[in-house]
Parts: structure tokens; sequence; C-alpha cells
């Protein structure tokens, strides 16, 4: 028997003490009829400290499945990232957001590092299994100010990546490297795309998912703002501006890692590849010891008590409203009387009179 209590034990006897002094109190001094109750609240309060303990018995064990690999994602923050050609019109980077949740699904245990690149690269978290931060920088990632757009290159984050591989390859060499890469292709840089080969030693497996349509989708004006985004559109020779994709730079990217391409659209299942075999296993991960909660036969005795309580309660109330409900016949009986005595008063007064 283990337990697991919510609060500290002696918080606990501190706070349940002085209800169990009261009602020991109150059995002591109840009449014989009403012993049985406080009898019954007192265990329904032991119960209850009991439930707050989380009694358990060690027993059974699940494997956990670990992903002993490095997941690097590199995603486009671009003014074209936010083009509205992505399922009924959302931005490609809602299309993104989601394709992050199912890698960080697909890989259970992987540590994740996130780069993003628009007119420079930064690195906005470094490898960390915390997958709840990774969504959180997701949610909140903006785009570049479009006032501040000077043109971009796809390739711009090609030696922030390969210093992030070299890194952790250095740290663990027994981890595998997955590279993904997220972005429509569109080179707006008057420069030739810097390439990416220095990284394809360093990576194991990955993708290069490619976002946008070649209709091209309009672009909202981006500003500093909290929601990123105004309703204006930006405009090109009178009419909104139209970004589209550019997979001959994304298959050319593809090829520098020595991943696959894959053109993503919302109405489809995102293909992604398995980790490398000697990193993805349930021996090496390990058995979790599970605990068999008990702590809901306790609750199940509180139930018992309260249907208990419930229907005395019940019995009661029907009790009172039987005793205060006029019986039938009562009320003529009454004006029966009534009438008897009046004819009693005037019997007399007319025999007085005689």
């Amino acid at each position: 028997m283990i337990l697991q209590p919510v609060l500290n034990v002696f918080l606990l006897l501190l706070l349940f003490a002085p209800v169990a002094a009261i009602g020991v109190l109150a059995l002591v001094k109840a009449p014989g009829r009403d012993r049985g109750l406080w009898v019954m609240r007192l265990v329904m309060l032991v119960a209850l400290f009991t439930i707050l303990l989380r009694p358990g018995i060690p027993g059974g064990a699940t494997q956990t499945l670990a992903t002993d690999t490095d997941i690097v994602l590199v995603v486009d923050t671009t003014a074209s990232i936010v083009a509205e050609d992505w399922g009924d019109g959302q931005p490609r980077l809602d299309g993104v957001r989601a394709d992050v949740q199912s890698i960080v699904d697909e890989y259970p245990g992987a540590r994740f590092a996130l780069i993003t690149f628009d007119a420079s690269a930064d690195l906005r978290l470094p490898l960390t299994t915390d997958t709840t931060a990774l969504i959180s920088s997701l949610d909140v990632l903006r785009p570049e100010v479009t006032s501040q757009s000077r043109g971009s290159s796809i390739g711009i984050a090609n030696q922030l990546l390969a210093d992030t591989l070299a890194n952790a390859a250095e740290s663990q060499p027994d981890r595998s490297r997955m590279v993904f890469y997220f972005g429509d292709g569109e080179q707006t840089a008057s420069s030739t795309p810097e390439p990416f080969d220095g990284s394809e030693r360093y990576t194991d497996a990955g993708a290069v998912l490619g976002y946008g349509t070649t209709e091209g989708g309009p672009m909202r004006l981006t500003t500093g703002g909290v929601d990123g985004a105004s309703g204006e559109y930006i405009q090109y020779e009178g009419a909104d501006a139209l970004s589209t994709i550019d997979e001959r730079n994304l298959e050319t990217i593809a090829g520098q890692l020595g991943v696959d391409y894959q053109h993503r659209t919302a109405d489809a299942e995102i293909a992604l590849p398995e980790a490398p075999s000697t990193t993805r296993n349930y021996a090496e991960s390990g058995q979790v010891g599970n605990v068999i909660e008990l702590y809901w036969i306790a609750a199940l005795v509180i139930a018992a008590l309260l249907a208990v309580e419930l229907a005395r309660a019940g019995m009661l109330v029907a009790r009172l409203r039987h005793l205060r409900a006029p019986r039938p016949g009562s009320s003529s009986k009454r004006s029966d009387l009534g009438s008897l005595s009046e004819r009693s008063e005037t019997t007399r007064a007319d025999g007085g009179d005689a």
C-alpha cells in the first residue's frame, strides 16, 4: 500500500481533526436513536480523508515509447506565410501550426528546436523536450512587419541550422537528428538562395513541407501589434498582391538536405517519415510502474452514505407535509360544532327569558 496525498498529511490532519472532534462530541451527546446517524457521518468524514490520501497499490506496468532524436523545425516567417490560400482562405501559418502539432504527436520523447527566418534567421527555441513551450511559441508567432520588409532569402537559415545540428551531434552523438523545413519557396531577395548542403551530413531524416498554391493568395499587412495583422491587404499596382508557391526551390532545398519534399494542403494528411529505428523503441525507454488507485472505494462508500442521508431527508420532508395538510372533513366538523354551539346559546337565552 502506498499513499499519494493531495496535500501534506499533517495539513490534512490539521483540517480534519477539529471536524472529527465535533462529530465525536455530537455522537456522545446524541440520544440513542440519533447515534447511528452520527456514526454514519463520521464514516463519511473518514472516507473523505482517505480519498485525499490517495491510497494505492503498486501494480501494472506500461511501456513508454521513446524517440531518442533531435528535431529541428525551420519555419518561414516572411509576409508570404500569412497568404490566405490554406484551406478555405486561412493563412498558410495555420497549416504550419497544424503540421507541427502532428509532428509533436508522431515523435513522443523527442527534443525540438525552432528556427524562424525572414530578413534574418533566429533560434526561437533551443532543443528541449518541452513541447508545450514549442506549441506556445508557434501560437504567438507573427510574421515580419510589412513596412520593414526588404526582401528575404529562403536559404538564410542555412548556417544557423548547420550550427544547431552540429552542436546537437557533438553533445549527444548517439541521438539521431531530423529536419523539417516549412515554407513556400518564394525568393524575394535578389541574391541566389544559400544552400543547405552543410546540414546534410547531420540529418538522418525529415521533410521539406511546401505551403501555398500556384494561383496565389493575398496577404494582409502585418504590424507589430498584438493581433499581428491589420484588415488591409498588401497592394501591388492597384490590386491585392499575391504570393505563389515555388515548388522548384523547395525541391532543391529537399535535395540539399537529403530529405523528401511534400506539398501540403488542408484536405490531405501529412506523411511523416519514421524516426530512425535505432532511436525509436520500447525496450530502452523502460517501464514506468503504475499505481492502482484505491480511492474510488472510499468514494463509493461516501456515495452510499449520502444516498441514505438523502432518503432520510426525503422521508422527513414528506412527513412534515403530511402533518401540515388538513384532514378530509375537518372543516365541516368545525362548522357543525360552531352551529351547535350557537344553538345552545340561543336555547339558554330563551330559557332565561321564560
